[in-house]
């Protein structure tokens, strides 16, 4: 179902959910992020759904939290909040069962460069830009820097936080931030291949093998691979997995 701040269309395998706020550059405002919330839910609800591509209208993908929306009461309590609900919509995406595909036509600033660095994969117009600049206006994304920091390192986070710099798309994939920055009219082709790619792959195992990477990235080490030896194990009993390796096997 479409939100009128989240449009929601299945494609096949592949829910499309696209963020609609363009006069307000698709800022997170607390209306915007609950609708993002409801829509992933939904997807998640859904059966059908294999994974999960995230876009928005207009020139702007998103320019983060809604400063007016942030001005608008001093009061400390509602301001953590309303971070806490920010933070909550981004650890969703990573656990989310389908792998999450943003695809950025647009500049991506502050928590919607948190946005970008929380989804999976993330591909990106050459002509995007993404900054963490809040710095620029005295706040320091603090929150976005955990999402970018985990994406790109901690040298290069702290350089982009600092600073406040603008980054081009080709530096943001240099960086890790995304994929790869490819040419606009080629961004929705990139961006169906790869969700196609996943979609035809077995979703029980896609959903564990997210899960898992997730986890032993930020495990020690022995930690890690006892996670993932364990995954690998429960992996195996997975029909789709005997089937594949029988198959194989038969050449």
């Amino acid at each position: 179902m479409s939100n009128a701040l989240v449009l929601s269309r299945l494609d096949g395998p592949i829910a499309r959910l696209t963020l609609n706020d363009p006069e307000r550059a698709n800022a997170l405002s607390d209306a915007m992020m609950a609708a993002l919330g409801e829509a992933l839910a939904e997807a998640a609800a859904d059966a059908r759904v294999r994974v999960i591509v995230l876009g928005a209208v207009g020139r702007i993908f998103c320019a983060g939290h809604d400063l007016g929306e942030l001005r608008a009461t001093e009061d400390a309590v509602a301001h953590q909040g309303l971070f806490e609900r920010c933070s909550a919509l981004m650890m969703a995406l990573g656990e989310h069962r389908a792998p999450v595909i943003a695809r950025v036509q647009g500049a991506a600033v502050a928590a919607g460069c948190q946005l970008v660095a929380s989804c999976d994969l993330a591909y990106a117009a050459d002509t995007a830009r993404f900054a963490v600049s809040g710095i620029n206006l005295g706040l320091f994304c603090s929150t976005p820097g955990v999402a970018v920091g985990r994406a790109i390192g901690r040298k290069a986070a702290a350089d982009l936080l600092f600073t406040g710099r603008f980054v081009s798309a080709a530096r943001a994939a240099e960086l890790g931030l995304i994929n790869a920055a490819v040419p606009a009219a080629d961004l929705d082709r990139v961006v169906d291949e790869t969700a196609e790619l996943i979609a035809a792959k077995p979703p029980e195992a896609i959903a564990l093998g997210k899960s898992v990477l997730r986890r032993q990235l930020e495990a020690p080490l022995a930690d890690a691979y006892a996670l993932a030896s364990r995954a690998m194990a429960e992996n195996l009993a997975f029909p789709a997995a005997r089937a594949g390796i029988d198959g194989f096997l038969k050449r």
